[in-house]
């Protein structure tokens, strides 16, 4: 196990950020981020300003002790934005190697294009669309297909920089649009779209307010045109200090909430996006997914596995059997299709329960069915819609049938259906089955045939060992199959 650092010299601010790799997988351990305003610097002057350069030269002092404390063996030190504009900055990077030891590398557009896209890649499965990255000083609108780059454009405003231009909303918004019909970039607009960067995650999460939606899950969230209206319409109505009340937003400054909404809003109308996807996709994570992993295209088979896979790396002990639960669950979902009757929309839910059916654990052991409820949802695993993790987090807890809450379901009842009730409480079954036929933490049980009779149902259990153990505790689930499927379970 290895730990790498990616620290950052962008438009506004400094950043660390701290992984810990190992077969190829990564888990961010930490992040520090600091504002400087280089970009304010390069504008008036295109100087760095003897401050601006003491104060990012301090910070990365401290960044370096950290990083040596962390016990970290790799540094990849990236710049990217108006930086390179500067007429001191090499001056600039000289004055931070001898301070630090670090030597920075500058980003080329290519290079951001290749990060963005490799980080969006790893967070949405979408084999085909297009992406609008929003940065402070620029915007990226990207193609893709069959997981290659197209083709891509860069229009010179960003939610930083375009305040210097418009006075208003209209304004800000109008010069985007300008441009855009300038650049005359053709994106595919019946294809997914996917939106990056803080204007994006920031018109999501007054998105979620305004709808009330009960998660508060920033990546993957879906925002129709007709909904990102409404947030624009509503923060065009807020004065400064009401707009300064609204919480829990990537900036805190008012001016660029409403720049970066001018932008968004630009895209939507120019691209006539129906609906778009929010990714909290960011370059460092496609700069550590590209150079920890020669393989990452392997991974665009089953996004969701992978994801799987990234957790299992860091989490997995001596008798984790999660992935033969996995397999397991599917196994029986397709053998009792006659008798759940549940369509195979359910099957990724159910993997996601099925996988992290212990993940509980790690808060307590007693009830940790309950405790995955919490845990799946702020897993962060990717290659699922947030409802289908949702989903997952309820079957987890139907692993034991008297763990529901109708109460708990209640929050959820506008993304949830009477089908989804019915699927959840089925599925848990399913999955406390497939926990129980894998219950020595060894392979004994391979697969599994199902008859039906009268009120029966007979399991053959095809093994590889003595299934005695798995026999019994199988048993144990009989009790709630005769409740939910209305069959008697015989397990042989």
């Amino acid at each position: 196990m290895e730990k790498v650092a990616i620290i950052e010299i962008a438009d506004t601010s400094t950043k660390l950020s701290i992984y810990q790799t190992q077969n190829g997988r990564y888990k961010l351990i930490r992040h520090e981020e600091d504002n400087v305003d280089i970009a304010n610097d390069i504008k008036e002057e295109k100087l760095l300003k003897p401050k601006t350069i003491s104060d990012v030269v301090g910070i990365l002092k401290l960044y370096r002790s950290i990083v040596e404390e962390s016990g970290v063996k790799k540094i990849i030190a990236l710049s990217s934005g108006p930086i390179l504009h500067a007429r001191n900055q090499r001056g600039f990077f000289e004055e931070v190697y001898n301070n630090t030891g670090l030597g920075f590398t500058y980003l080329s557009e290519d290079e951001v294009v290749k990060h963005i896209y490799t980080s969006v890649s790893n967070k949405i499965d979408n084999s085909k669309g297009s992406i609008a990255y929003v940065s402070p000083s620029c915007t990226y609108l990207i193609k893709y297909n069959r997981r290659t780059t197209l083709g891509y454009t860069v229009v010179p405003y960003g939610y930083e920089n375009i305040i210097n231009e418009g006075k208003d909303f209209e304004q800000m918004k109008a010069l985007f649009l300008e441009k855009l019909k300038a650049k005359n970039f053709a994106l595919e607009g019946g294809e997914p779209f996917v939106g990056v960067g803080n204007a994006f995650i920031n018109l999501g999460r007054i998105a979620k307010k305004i709808e009330h939606y009960p998660l508060e899950i920033d990546n993957n969230y879906v925002v129709s045109n007709s909904l990102q209206k409404k947030v624009t319409n509503f923060v065009r109505t807020l004065d400064i200090e009401k707009m300064k009340k609204v919480k829990g937003l990537m900036e805190d400054r008012t001016d660029v909430l409403l720049s970066g909404l001018a932008i968004t809003s630009a895209i939507y109308e120019y691209y006539q996006i129906k609906e778009l996807a929010i990714s909290t996709a960011s370059i460092r994570d496609g700069v550590i997914a590209g150079s920890i992993s020669a393989e990452i295209q392997e991974r665009f088979s089953d996004l969701l596995g992978s994801s799987f896979d990234n957790i299992h790396e860091f989490t997995k002990t001596e008798f984790s059997n999660n992935i033969r639960v996995v397999n397991m669950a599917g196994i029986l979902f397709k053998q009792l299709k006659v008798m759940h009757k549940l369509p195979r929309a359910y099957v990724k839910p159910m993997r996601v329960a099925a996988y992290m059916y212990d993940c509980g654990k790690c808060v307590n052991f007693d009830d940790y069915e309950k405790h995955g409820f919490d845990v799946i949802l702020n897993s962060g695993l990717c290659g699922v819609s947030q409802k289908d993790l949702l989903l997952g987090a309820f079957i987890c807890v139907c692993q034991t049938a008297d763990n529901f809450s109708l109460s708990q379901w209640m929050k959820y009842k506008d993304l949830l259906t009477d089908e989804d009730l019915n699927a959840v409480r089925k599925l848990g079954v399913i999955v406390k089955l497939a926990v129980a036929l894998n219950g020595s933490q060894k392979m004994v049980v391979t697969d599994v045939l199902c008859d039906i009779l009268g009120d029966s149902i007979i399991m053959k259990l095809i093994v590889s060992s003595d299934p005695s153990y798995e026999i019994m505790q199988g048993m144990k689930v009989a009790k709630d199959y005769r409740i939910f499927f209305k069959k008697n379970l015989q397990l042989i």
